[in-house]
């Protein structure tokens, strides 16, 4: 964070540039001939094997990584003042004279080893100490010029700098520790903040030359972006804040601009070389089941639908979609309906899941959806017949906990083609699984896979079957753009009717009785309630509630003549579906349970989510975990409860007390958090980005626009002009180690 008016600026950084991209780039001195700066960081003196395992910790091998190891902050020490008028608490720097440098010694027996330094310039003196660093008394000679930054304080009476940044000064020699806007880096163990400092100095000055722009320059005009070198020597050292904001800016741009370029080569790529089967619709049966259905579809839901249907009856390229809503939006009869209509043409449908709960939710509510007469076999398949389907339509699941008997059925008439539908875990893409007639494959909550495991699934049944992926987490456009950019995406933007806002309210540690209280009275009217905890076990390193101990404790001391059940991850499947029943057919009270509840969970007659430790998730989460109420006729409450947030969360809190709208309080999330963590995974697929935000949505409007037009005369970047483009964007999906896929 740069002072804008600071005015006490240090006269060795020269003057205040008021056009921070009219620099000469000229002067930056490129890498020895035959060297690019590609090379191996031990080229750079001072750099030995030792020193490059420890950069490589880091991701950096090359001199060009190090020329992008982005600072994550600066601190302002530009404010240059007299040492008679320090202003205690705040940054600043004094430059002066050293009268005297000495080793002292500290603590028990003396073994603390320090330096004690009085620096003076014309206005008065005063006294600097480095605690633990005795050796300094060698370097820092009496009558040298030193800069000192940091904070003064009053010790002992007397006012001093403790342990400040320092640097001795020399004609001709750039500060970089001192009187500016110093870079903080992202160290590691064997790397200290001074070292890495010099480090990116030399490189900068010896081998920034070397670095070629790769953005062709009618796009940097209309742009308006800065000198791509000038933005990397900014972006470490910056002389002033708008010559700092010109160089995010540029650089910001080149990410963005990389990842669109990425993206949209992948979608034409596919476009053109992936040949799907187009299935013939019988609009007739799509219309008369959603007749069937005991409910009415919203316009949003209609809509989905025949986006889809459209897509797989194109064929060619084959469908790879996004369906994504907000929480009890209702994609599963989207899903179906798209399922259904694959089925009736003879083909097979699969949907994978990440949990064996999830699963049996979608198995059970889609047995519900079809209707009619349905007739089961054993616990895990069930065949409909109804007056709305052509023909009996057989749904299988198949997860770990799938018995012997019962997998080697489904296993046996999935291959067959006899099973329409299967549901399951990742049980689905295990080697005996083989459905030859798969045509269309649904990924729920697909972000929580990895690549390898979503490919098997797509590479059984007919070739490249069409794709739809679901997210109950609603994902903001910004995200939707460079996460998803090689998706058609639908979004289901609103809720079936009868669904209600939920009030949310956040509970500190002397309200916990009162909500206590609220769910106890809840109870009595006959409502139920769940009460999430962040853990299963209690953990020593971590301050949060368990499931196993609030269980015992609730059980026993709050609510001890209501009945209680505990639910987490590691129970067996049978056990967790055992208890969902208890809670579902109203034989619980209260569900006492981890976040396996987070999605899937379906009882209309609660009323009341109550969050432990709310403070340990995330808005999503936190969003998904509320809306496993309010999905019957009772008005319903979400409670927070939080003994002690930190500021960050105390301001995810808040949101969640603001906003119902999922799509709202994703933009938040991805404001407050960063798109690396958005899914509470890093498995999204995105490349790091280490200037841009994906907040900035002009300028990723401005990159993708960009991309469009650049594809469209040089689809392939195989021009002579383009080929360093070419290698970066070819580097850059070397990154983006999923998703892309």
């Amino acid at each position: 964070e740069i002072d804008t008016k600071n005015e006490n600026r240090n006269p060795m950084l020269g003057e205040r540039i008021d056009n921070p991209d009219s620099f000469n780039t000229d002067d930056f001195k490129k890498p020895p001939s035959g060297i690019t700066i590609n090379a191996p960081i031990d080229r750079l003196k001072g750099v030995d094997i030792k020193l490059s395992a420890r950069f490589k910790r880091l991701d950096v091998s090359s001199i060009k990584d190090l020329l992008y190891l982005f600072p994550r902050r600066h601190i302002d020490y530009s404010n240059v003042v007299k040492i008679a008028d320090l202003d205690l608490e705040k940054e600043c720097t004094v430059i002066g004279n050293i009268w005297e440098a000495r080793q002292i010694s500290l603590g028990p027996k003396g073994r603390l080893k320090a330096t004690e330094v009085i620096i003076g310039d014309e206005t008065g003196n005063i006294k600097v100490v480095w605690f633990g660093q005795g050796y300094l008394a060698r370097s820092l000679k009496a009558n040298a010029s030193i800069a000192i930054s940091g904070k003064p304080e009053i010790y002992r009476g007397q006012r001093t700098f403790q342990s400040p940044e320092y640097e001795l000064i020399y004609p001709g020699r750039t500060q970089i520790h001192t009187g500016r806007a110093v870079p903080v880096y992202p160290l590691t163990e064997g790397i200290n903040a001074r070292n890495m400092r010099r480090m990116t100095k030399q490189a900068i000055d010896n081998w920034l030359g070397g670095l070629e722009d790769p953005i062709p320059s009618d796009i940097l005009k209309r742009q308006k972006l800065s000198d791509l070198r000038q933005a990397v020597n900014q972006a470490h050292y910056p002389d002033n804040p708008e010559s700092w904001a010109s160089s995010r800016r540029r650089l910001a741009f080149d990410e963005l601009f990389m990842l669109q370029l990425a993206v949209l080569q992948r979608r034409r790529h596919r476009n053109l070389t992936m040949s799907g089967v187009p299935l013939k619709i019988d609009q007739l049966g799509v219309d008369q089941f959603i007749a069937s259905l005991p409910f009415s579809l919203t316009n949003s839901q209609h809509r989905c639908i025949a986006e889809i249907l459209e897509n797989i009856g194109n064929g060619t390229p084959p469908m790879n979609r996004l369906l994504q809503g907000d929480v009890g939006s209702g994609k599963t009869v989207v899903v179906l309906v798209a399922l259904l209509a694959a089925i009736s043409g003879g083909y097979q449908g699969a949907i994978m899941v990440p949990t064996e709960v999830l699963a049996e939710q979608h198995f059970q509510t889609i047995s519900n959806l079809l209707g009619g007469t349905l007739t089961f076999t054993g616990d895990n398949i069930v065949t409909a017949r109804t007056e709305s389907l052509a023909e009996p339509i057989s749904v299988g699941l198949l997860t770990g906990s799938t018995g012997t008997r019962a997998r080697r059925e489904i296993t046996s008439r999935a291959s067959d083609g006899t099973l329409d539908l299967l549901i399951g875990t990742h049980a689905l893409i295990q080697s005996e699984i083989d459905l030859p007639n798969l045509a269309l494959v649904v990924m729920d909550e697909q972000h929580r896979f990895g690549v390898m495991q979503r490919s098997m699934l797509r590479q059984q049944g007919i070739e490249n079957p069409h794709s739809l992926v679901l997210s109950a987490t609603p994902i903001p456009r910004t995200l939707s753009l460079t996460l998803y950019g090689d998706l058609d995406i639908s979004t289901l933007d609103e809720l079936p009717p009868g669904r209600q806002p939920i009030p949310t309210k956040w509970v500190g540690l002397d309200s916990r009785d009162v909500a206590y209280g609220f769910l106890r009275r809840q109870v009595e009217e006959g409502r139920q309630g769940f009460i999430i905890c962040p853990l299963i076990n209690e953990s020593e390193s971590i301050d949060a509630k368990a499931a196993t101990d609030e269980f015992e404790r609730l059980s026993s001391d709050i609510y001890p003549d209501l009945t209680l059940a505990l639910m987490h991850g590691r129970m067996p499947s049978k056990e967790k579906d055992r208890v969902m029943r208890l809670f579902r057919d109203g034989e619980v009270d209260i569900l006492v349970s981890t976040s396996v509840v987070e999605v899937g969970i379906d009882v209309p007659n609660a009323s009341v989510m109550m969050i432990e430790g709310a403070d340990r998730f995330g808005l999503s989460q936190l969003h998904q975990f509320r809306g496993r109420v309010g999905r019957g006729q009772h008005r319903s409450y979400c409670i927070l409860l939080s003994d002690d947030p930190s500021e960050l969360a105390k301001e995810r809190l808040n949101k969640l007390e603001q906003f119902n709208d999922g799509f709202q309080l994703a933009e938040a999330d991805l404001e407050l958090r960063g798109p690396g963590d958005f899914f509470g995974t890093r498995q999204s697929g995105l490349p790091n980005l280490k200037m841009a935000q994906l907040s900035d949505r002009d300028l990723l409007a401005s990159a993708r626009e960009e991309a469009h037009m650049l594809l469209e005369s040089a689809p392939d970047l195989s021009n002579e002009a383009h080929k360093t483009l070419a290698e970066q964007v070819s580097s850059f999906l070397e990154q983006a180690s999923t998703e892309f896929s």
